[in-house]
């Protein structure tokens, strides 16, 4: 690295090489050298500015067919990359990747600068491919490190930066076009790269932070749990090695919050959430305003305090979260690449505001967000299945506001889409299959039609093989199918019985542990399901049963949550039913307080108020 001294040095003896003399074209070189050095260390555009200056003069000196033209083509395109990595003017990186390719014209096989000129071109194609998405970049870069990978065998001191820059590349290629064997091939490369670069090695923070990159991205493809804890362990292992003023801190922060979040979604271990909020906020705190990762820090943190709204019912998470998205879409204009996730992420949190406080205004303007997304989001878009789901639950919300079929329908229309986007295997199915069965229950209440019921069943049934016990959505799926028998039941129209769905619901709250946060809508439904039977058997011991699980259901909703209101009502109604039976004044009286509560939670005009 070069010092202050090392440039006075080096500037000294530029000046005792006046123009025309012999050298003068070699200490100019070194001066750019010196002042490139001194900008890696320190960050100063002015040096930048200075090298880039200089080595446009040693190319004048130059001239075609010079001896050392090659390596001053070379170190104008590196500086151009750097002033295009910290100011992102494509000038700059277009006219590097035409003088990487010039120096490699000069640099022919069996030439010892062949790999660092295939290498060096390769970068400046895949930066150009992250910037414009022109698939043949990526597929060029992939080709010229490969063939500067063979120039590095085992061995040679740059095998490393080899390694670990292909598998860049090749996850860069999956993340386009989803060919598992490029991110298993990334995967390899990655270990092969860290194994290069052993405790002590600059480049090992790098590698242990993309090894763990890829290995999030392939639990993301196949679910399993020992990838996501080893890219977690790898992320903590990189933050060690990216301590406070480091300039990658932001990114491990980022990344591990990414991976956290993920296993709580997997586990429910509330630790995890809390933790990936606290590393989100530090890497947001890192990315000022103007740096060009504040955007997906602000989203990312935005997807955590929703989660965290989800499992607490906090309005406060939940409004800094739409406070967030709005803020990343500022970020993100018409045009921007990553705007409709943002667009996506702020609908759903709005969606989530409606649920909890029942301003329409939030409803239309998710309804509206969505509607831009899946513009956004056309044919053949990775994305499109979930914005086509995202789109088709806002309408079916806004249907149960104001019962305008046209809504139910068109839900139903985009549930369907999204569906045959899922096929058998696809993560999101399960998913799919219940929105579409309560689409289609809401239409048996709306219509009559059994065929709809009988449906929502079929589809209800599906959705719960694919989510067996244990899975994050087992409890969801037995509540959602229960809901829909006891339906067909009450209305006589299907021949199941409620056997099945009260077994299901007390083998699923068996395995669910305290605090998970299926718990309370399982507790809820079984309460309905025994009251069910209680009303159609008269045994006693049903009622009594589901006094105790609405109890438990009741206290698992703090006043905040917007289903409070339904489980009071529940509890009333049981104890109501107990009063008839057993005449115990105390009955009839917590009956009543508990439907006054409820009162005084709902407002005129919600069909919950009407019913207390």
């Amino acid at each position: 690295m070069a010092s202050m001294d090392d440039v006075s040095h080096v500037r000294a003896h530029l000046g005792s090489c006046p123009p025309g003399s012999n050298g003068r074209d070699v200490a100019l070189f070194n001066l750019a050298v010196a002042l490139h050095n001194r900008f890696m260390k320190e960050g100063k555009f002015g040096d930048l500015n200075e090298a880039i200056t200089l080595l446009r003069d040693v190319l004048k000196l130059r001239a075609s067919g010079y001896h050392y033209r090659s390596s001053s083509l070379h170190g104008l395109a590196l500086c151009l990359s750097n002033r295009y990595d910290g100011q992102g003017a494509v000038a700059d990186l277009e006219e590097a990747v035409s003088l990487g390719r010039a120096a490699l014209e000069l640099h022919l096989p069996g030439h010892p600068d062949r790999a660092i000129s295939l290498y060096s071109l390769a970068y400046y194609l895949r930066t150009r491919f992250q910037k414009h998405a022109r698939m043949c970049d990526l597929e060029d870069a992939i080709k010229l490190h490969r063939a500067a990978l063979e120039l590095r065998p085992s061995g040679h001191r740059d095998r490393s930066l080899s390694l670990h820059e292909l598998a860049l590349c090749l996850s860069n290629r999956y993340d386009s076009q989803g060919a598992v064997a490029d991110l298993e091939e990334a995967v390899s490369l990655g270990r092969a790269a860290l194994e290069l670069r052993l405790p002590g090695h600059p480049g090992r923070a790098v590698s242990l932070y993309s090894l763990a990159y890829y290995l999030r991205t392939r639990f993301q493809k196949h679910a399993r749990m020992y990838d996501l804890e080893e890219a977690i362990g790898l992320h903590r292992a990189a933050l060690e090695l990216r301590p406070s003023g480091h300039r990658n801190r932001s990114l491990s922060l980022h990344e591990l919050s990414l991976c956290l979040s993920n296993r709580y979604d997997c586990q429910g271990a509330v630790a995890d959430l809390d933790e990936a909020v606290t590393l989100g906020r530090a890497a947001l705190e890192l990315r000022l305003p103007g740096n060009p990762g504040r955007a997906v820090s602000l989203y990312n943190l935005a997807c955590h305090l929703r989660k965290k709204f989800q499992k607490h019912a906090r309005i406060y998470d939940l409004e800094e979260a739409i406070g967030l998205h709005r803020a990343a879409l500022e970020l993100r204009p018409s045009g921007h690449r990553a705007q409709s996730s943002s667009l996506h992420g702020l609908s759903l949190c709005l969606s989530d505001r409606y649920d909890s406080q029942g301003a329409v205004a939030d409803l239309e303007e998710a309804v509206l967000l969505g509607r831009a997304v899946l513009e956004f989001r056309l044919p053949g878009h990775p994305d499109r299945a979930v914005s086509l789901y995202s789109l088709a639950y806002y309408l079916r919300m806004r249907f149960r506001k104001h019962a305008r079929t046209y809504d139910l329908e068109e839900a139903i229309k985009l549930h369907r889409a999204a569906l045959e986007l899922r096929p058998s295997g696809h993560r999101g199915r399960s998913s799919s299959l219940r929105e579409l069965a309560l689409c289609l229950s809401n239409r048996y209440d709306s219509q009559g039609a059994v065929a709809n019921l009988e449906e929502a069943v079929i589809l209800g049934h599906a959705a719960l093989e694919l989510c067996p016990p244990g899975h994050p959505h087992h409890g969801l799926s037995v509540n959602r199918l229960a809901v829909d028998i006891r339906k067909g039941f009450q209305k006589r129209t299907l021949t199941h019985d409620l056997e099945n769905p009260i077994g299901l619901h007390r083998a699923t709250l068996e395995l669910l542990p305290s605090g998970h946060r299926d718990r309370s809508s399982l507790l809820r439904s079984l309460v309905l399901c025994l009251l069910d039977r209680y009303d159609n058997q008269g045994v006693v011991g049903d009622l009594e049963e589901a006094i105790t699980l609405g109890r438990a259901a009741l206290a698992l909703y703090p006043p905040s949550h917007p289903s409070r209101a339904l489980s009071l009502h529940d509890l009333a109604q049981c104890l109501a039913k107990h009063f008839h039976h057993r005449h115990i004044t105390a009955d009839l009286n917590e009956a009543i307080a508990l439907e006054q509560e409820a009162l005084q939670l709902l407002t005129p005009g919600d069909p919950s108020y009407d019913v207390s």
